[in-house]
């Protein structure tokens, strides 16, 4: 009998017990915008920052409404205006370029090499057309943050980092999302911690993190943040910095917070069965598996694998074949995008020229989730579907039929 798999790629594990408490209590006294408390009382969106900030060694920390919101609002504090060029990944997701056209920029994309990060070698030589660079660590593969940093440094270009798949992993023991001027973080509901929507920014710049602050909507309550600059940082800025709101409510922080506790734990879980996946997909006809550094503390939220120089139809046979079996994956080549899926090419907003090394990669760049509802023995199935299928595709394939 053929093997199927069962198990939803998109079921996440249930709020915490605690979790549900703390929103319950939120949702029973009614105070659920950050700003509504009583005497004495410190919010729940505070409490996060405060939180946040100490578990990745930041000064400051801001939650708001989304991770993109996290984005446009690093980006408007380092001063990005309408028509600046602003440098990123090829290999990213929608909301990274979407934040630059937000403000009003124009992205430009550097590549992505076969480890799926970005290739430092374009970035140098497109380090001279902006001043600003929004990083994407795309699923979670983070560069060689020790020699981005130097060229960045070097060429005067401010880093944001965009750490939707990161948090709580590293670069040879610096937290992801400490190396640049900003951080920024998602807790949608497929990132490391759920809150539905929501967004974190970290930074140990005062003036960059008052802008920050304003902008997110805090009108003149500045005061009441515990993870912020003190007021004396605001007293120019608070005049000069529209009000663009997006703030974080206590409802989603009350959820976040117990998660947060229970990260590093997760992060064990997760890279578990991302073992699993890699150990039995070793060693595929076809398949390339991707490298991670021994620097690189990653999280294995999701698996990516490459089928290079395969052809769009065989790469579609994979896809196909291996989501009659149960397994979804996604196809970060195909020539339209399909749910979160999309490439730079389309992205039409966004003016492109044709980047033939990466459209190389992305052709054969094939993911899936690995939520954290899948035990050890979902992740062996899930491996032996993906190798099998794969397999077959490639012997029909090398016999030319």
């Amino acid at each position: 009998m053929t093997e199927k798999f069962t198990g939803s790629f998109t079921q996440q594990e249930p709020i915490p017990a605690e979790g549900i408490a703390a929103a319950n209590a939120v949702m029973q006294h009614g105070r659920l915008h950050r700003y509504n408390t009583v005497d004495g009382e410190v919010a729940e969106v505070a409490l996060l920052e405060e939180e946040f900030a100490a578990s990745v060694g930041a000064t400051y920390c801001l939650a708001v409404a989304s991770g993109g919101y996290a984005m446009t609002t690093a980006l408007r504090a380092c001063g990005v205006q309408h028509g600046d060029r602003v440098l990123t990944n090829a290999f990213t997701l929608a909301p990274v370029p979407g934040a630059i056209a937000a403000v009003g920029g124009v992205p430009v994309f550097v590549g992505v090499t076969e480890d799926l990060v970005i290739d430092l070698d374009d970035l140098a030589a497109k380090l001279d057309q902006s001043n600003v660079l929004l990083l994407s660590h795309m699923r979670g593969h983070i560069c060689d943050m020790d020699r981005l940093m130097t060229l960045c440094d070097a060429a005067n270009v401010t880093v944001i980092e965009d750490c939707a798949h990161t948090m709580g992993a590293h670069w040879n023991g610096v937290p992801s999302g400490r190396r640049g001027r900003f951080g920024c973080y998602s807790t949608q509901t497929y990132k490391h911690i759920n809150s539905g929507e929501g967004g974190l920014l970290i930074s140990d710049d005062a003036e960059g993190m008052a802008r920050a602050i304003m902008l997110s909507g805090s009108y003149m309550l500045f005061d009441r943040h515990r993870a912020a600059p003190p007021p004396a940082v605001f007293a120019q800025i608070k005049y000069e910095t529209p009000n663009i709101s997006g703030r974080m409510d206590n409802l989603r922080a009350a959820i976040l917070r117990p998660q947060l506790r229970d990260l590093q734990g997760r992060v064990q879980r997760w890279n578990a069965r991302y073992a699993v996946v890699e150990n039995g997909l070793k060693e595929t006809p076809g398949l390339r598996l991707v490298a991670r550094p021994a620097a690189e503390g990653f999280v294995g939220s999701s698996f990516q694998f490459l089928l290079p120089d395969w052809s769009a139809d065989a790469v579609a046979a994979v896809i196909d074949r291996c989501a009659r079996r149960g397994v979804t994956l996604k196809w970060f080549g195909g020539a339209e995008p399909a749910g979160f899926t999309s490439r730079y090419d389309s992205w039409r907003y966004a003016p492109s020229a044709p980047m033939p090394t990466t459209d190389r990669v992305l052709a054969g760049l094939v993911d899936l989730r690995l939520p954290l509802t899948f035990d050890l023995d979902d992740c062996a199935c899930i491996a032996r579907i993906i190798r099998a299928e794969v397999g077959t595709v490639f012997q029909a394939r090398s016999r030319g039929s």
